[in-house]
């Protein structure tokens, strides 16, 4: 196959990445998107050869290599408004700092921009991310929200933004935003206008990962058409809908495997994801990137769900035929 089917290192994060490299190895796996929290990236080591080496060394030694690294914990603190304790909690002690909101922001910025650098050290072409957002606050609508007040929250997105992907662009790297709740883009539509913000920089794309899309009754296969040139980067995760007349599409702040919820994250292939026609989709818009799982089940060993994961992905992430099937009719 082509495509490497990968795994996203950041909910084993609690294991050192030697650990992680060796299971994801004996799964038949091709390659890891490390997460820079754990031990498994440390960005702030960018200009240390070393470091960088032995990040490249101990995958060598598994058989694997780096797809992607990705920072969703430190860009989601980049455009947020409130910044709470939630943000310090997911944050590095050194981007948290004092917890003065602007500082916060200002710190995450540097700290993506340091992430493209890792990135273009590691020889790795695209770092996956959120990107936070001012305006995730509205989305309810209620009290009233002035148009004002939203385009003011896509200019501050593309403020804060366009200096990170000028750093990207110098060192010749990507940035996927994952397409999910919270983060500036969160649908169809809000992609398109984060698009517009920073006016279609060809260093800022879309990770693309439909298990945020299926609850939301977007079809994820449609939007990868739509949005063919800007697929940077696949994430195989999946979600089981329970919309069943009491449980809620907001799920009522319950927590995830609650049967009460209206929808769940589940293990790849177990869910509602429409798997064989977005891979053929994939396919049709030439998408040649990683594949990569990102495991999240609270109701399943992830033992059990990541080794089952890859070979689910390798059976349906079928390549193309090289000619068409009626080509054999030909007598020329």
């Amino acid at each position: 196959m082509t495509r490497p089917i990968s795994l996203f290192t950041g909910q084993w994060a609690d294991l050192p990445l030697e650990e992680v490299a060796g299971l994801a190895a004996g799964w038949g796996y091709d390659g890891l998107e490390l997460c820079c929290w754990g031990d498994h990236m440390d960005v702030t080591r960018w200009d240390d050869a070393e470091y960088v080496q032995g990040r490249l060394d101990l995958m060598e030694r598994h058989g694997l290599r780096i797809v992607a690294i990705s920072n969703h914990l430190t860009g989601q603190a980049v455009c947020d408004d409130p910044i709470d304790r939630r943000h310090e909690e997911i944050l590095p002690p050194h981007v948290w700092g004092d917890g003065d909101p602007e500082g916060v922001r200002q710190r995450a910025a540097e700290a993506m921009k340091d992430t493209a650098r890792m990135a273009a050290k590691l020889g790795v072409k695209t770092v996956v991310g959120f990107s936070g957002s001012s305006i995730w606050k509205t989305v309810a609508m209620f009290p009233p929200v002035p148009a004002d007040m939203v385009e003011a929250g896509y200019q501050d997105f593309a403020d804060r933004w366009n200096p990170i992907l000028d750093v990207f662009e110098e060192v010749g790297v990507r940035f996927a935003l994952e397409v999910h709740p919270s983060e500036i883009a969160y649908d169809y539509w809000t992609a398109k206008r984060t698009l517009e913000a920073i006016g279609h920089r060809e260093s800022f794309g879309l990770n693309w990962d439909p298990s945020h899309m299926v609850w939301q009754d977007i079809d994820p296969v449609a939007f990868l058409w739509d949005f063919a040139d800007r697929i940077y980067h696949v994430h195989c995760k999946d979600t089981k809908k329970r919309l069943n007349g009491r449980n809620g599409r907001l799920s009522s702040h319950l927590a995830w495997a609650d049967p009460r919820r209206g929808w769940d994250f589940i293990s790849t292939g177990h869910g509602d994801v429409p798997w064989e026609d977005a891979f053929r989709m994939l396919n049709a818009i030439g998408y040649d990137g990683p594949l990569s799982v990102e495991w999240e089940d609270a109701g399943m060993d992830r033992l059990v769900g990541a080794s089952e994961a890859v070979q689910f992905v390798r059976r349906y992430a079928f390549d193309a035929p090289d000619a068409a099937f009626d080509a054999a009719f030909s007598s020329q």
